[in-house]
């Protein structure tokens, strides 16, 4: 179903410098800023998700107050995009290259490239699979495999509840992020791992989404006509699980009820549908990864050593603690 991978370790904070404007990827000379200011190149996954939205305001508004002249890229879920806008960051000289792989593999060309250029790179949210750790100066972001066991653990603790129609089987479908995409890979993975501890849960039918609303609407709206007697969808992240709700709200079913449903992220929509009983349980994954991402890239760049990986702390929501969570919730 899945396979394996990724990421832990500590939480490192903001250290704050004077103001700067966010720049853009596009245009410019050769050398990255004349201003003596750091420069930094990101190449951003896309827009695909509330959560995503989330983490790339969180990264312009913290450059912003670091200090750091950001020259940011879109690479709308194609990894070719974010090759190309490394390499371009790359020409351009910048100080540091940040970015979230939109999959693990095929980055060791172009990260040679940069170290060759001796420009340190930090990956952020995602991981990339590469034997040569040299490549890359540090890894944040939160724990996947961590994600789907945190999941999987609230079913198999709520296995008698989660048998909706009662014959003693739980059926679940999942729904897949990106296919290839280091949170694809280690979400299922994770929750694999813990629902195989109860022979009463078993995944059924598993697809890609591709992290968006409208991809996991149609995938539901699939399964719902494929598969009987679901009692549980699991969704990679809170959007694909929203269009769940839409789908399965269509068919005429009451979500969280007749259908129980997890997610992964917490941000505001999902905790709102918690909140209101459509989902049952939330694993919290946070993007706000900005302050964290530019003490990194100080550091690096001044030649400090930094921990090889760095984890976001964060937590999971029942419905009660969503209701509580949500008037102060940033995202």
């Amino acid at each position: 179903m899945v396979k394996k991978t990724l990421i832990a370790a500590t939480a490192i904070s903001l250290s704050a410098m004077a103001l700067s404007a966010c720049g853009s990827d596009s245009g410019g000379d050769d050398s990255a800023s004349d201003s003596g200011k750091l420069t930094m190149g990101f190449a951003q996954v896309g827009a695909e998700s509330g959560w995503r939205t989330a983490n790339t305001t969180s990264i312009q508004d913290s450059a912003k107050d670091a200090g750091i002249d950001l020259k940011f890229s879109d690479a709308q879920q194609k990894q070719e995009n974010q090759i190309k806008a490394i390499r371009s960051y790359i020409q351009q000289k910048v100080d540091v290259i940040a970015f979230s792989p939109v999959v693990e593999t095929g980055w060791d060309a172009v990260l040679e490239e940069a170290k060759r250029a001796g420009i340190p790179v930090i990956l952020t949210d995602r991981s990339v699979d590469s034997e040569d750790t040299s490549l890359y100066k540090t890894f944040l972001g939160s724990d996947f495999v961590e994600e789907g066991k945190k999941a999987g653990q609230w079913l198999v603790d709520n296995a008698a509840d989660a048998d909706v129609d009662g014959d003693g089987d739980i059926n679940v479908v999942q729904l897949e992020g990106t296919t290839g995409s280091a949170p694809a890979i280690d979400r299922g993975e994770g929750f694999a791992d813990t629902i195989a501890a109860d022979p009463k849960i078993e995944v059924t039918a598993s697809q890609t989404g591709d992290f968006t609303r409208d991809g996991g609407k149609q995938v539901m709206e699939s399964f719902l006509q494929s598969e009987d007697g679901i009692d549980v969808v699991f969704a990679h992240n809170d959007d694909m699980g929203l269009g769940a709700i839409e789908a399965i709200e269509a068919a005429g079913l009451v979500p969280g009820k007749d259908i129980k449903i997890i997610t992964v992220d917490a941000v505001h929509d999902g905790m709102q549908a918690l909140a209101d009983g459509k989902i049952n349980f939330i694993v919290e994954c946070s993007p706000l990864l900005g302050p964290q991402l530019m003490d990194l890239a100080k550091k690096v760049v001044a030649g400090e050593d930094v921990p090889e990986r760095v984890v976001t702390e964060e937590t999971t929501f029942t419905q009660e603690q969503a209701v509580e969570a949500l008037p102060d919730r940033q995202y």
